[in-house]
């Protein structure tokens, strides 16, 4: 098996791979001041409770956009699964042609997601992930990666709009309604944000798809991306919550050659 780790700025994903099939995937808090044994202990458990043996492991990979954890985790991944993990960043095969001014400031989280989009799914694509920030990137036709978009995530913009605010409430996005015109508070709230962000997806996949035609595939993940994508009404929107992690899959097996 092979062990996918990747790291948001609000939670870790782990998935494990098993003759090119996803075996389980689940998440844990991203927390800068856990110590190695902490996350061992962590990943240990996540493994041991999808009822799997470490020692089957024969390989791991990291991506990360919290630099500052990633030798806690490669400590704690050698410690569990007594592999050396490899780390998508300088000095690793990724096959992406990267099309920006400075191709190291693309990162790595933007990297796996266009991989596994080419890897499942057409060229040209848009490729949306929606975590703290939403990011939207855009491959072109040959496959080439362009550059793209952030916004402020759905989440980050409640929290933002609760915490500067007197007299709005936070809200619980799961039971977001399709109501337009809130005849409440919590209402506008839902509609202001969970419509809204659904209508900015629309509005810049529309933009986007003038760039790189209409058959542009638009690929969304990330945890909110099924409850905002059902209120989009742009075609082609495929959600794909394990986009990340297939791209880390895929990178590992173009530098497993190399010696672990």
């Amino acid at each position: 098996m092979v062990l996918t780790v990747d790291v948001g700025n609000t939670n870790i994903v782990l998935s494990a791979y098993k003759d090119d099939k996803v075996v389980f995937t689940s998440r844990i808090a991203t927390e800068a001041s856990k110590m190695e044994d902490q996350y061992a202990i962590d990943i240990k458990n996540i493994i041991s409770l999808y009822n799997c043996n470490s020692e089957t492991f024969e390989g791991a990979i990291i991506s990360s956009v919290v630099p500052s954890i990633v030798p806690a985790l490669k400590s704690a991944i050698k410690k569990v699964a007594k592999v050396n993990a490899f780390v998508v960043g300088p000095g690793i095969k990724t096959g992406l042609n990267i099309k920006l001014g400075d191709p190291s400031e693309l990162g790595a989280d933007l990297v796996c997601g266009a991989i596994g989009a080419l890897e499942k799914y057409s060229a040209p694509c848009i490729i949306i992930d929606m975590g703290t920030a939403t990011t939207i990137s855009a491959v072109d036709k040959d496959g080439v990666f362009l550059g793209g978009s952030i916004c402020p995530g759905v989440m980050l913009s409640l929290e933002v709009l609760a915490s500067k605010t007197a007299n709005l409430p936070h809200i619980n996005l799961d039971a977001a309604s399709d109501i337009v015109i809130g005849a409440n508070t919590k209402d506008s709230i839902t509609s202001g944000v969970v419509l809204g962000a659904a209508s900015m997806l629309d509005g810049m996949i529309d933009k986007y798809r003038k760039i790189l035609g209409n058959d542009a595939v638009a690929v969304v993940t990330g945890g909110l991306a099924g409850g905002i994508v059902k209120h989009c009404t742009a075609e082609n929107i495929i959600v794909d919550a394990n986009i990340v992690s297939d791209g880390l899959y895929a990178i590992y097996k173009k530098n497993a050659k190399v010696k672990n």
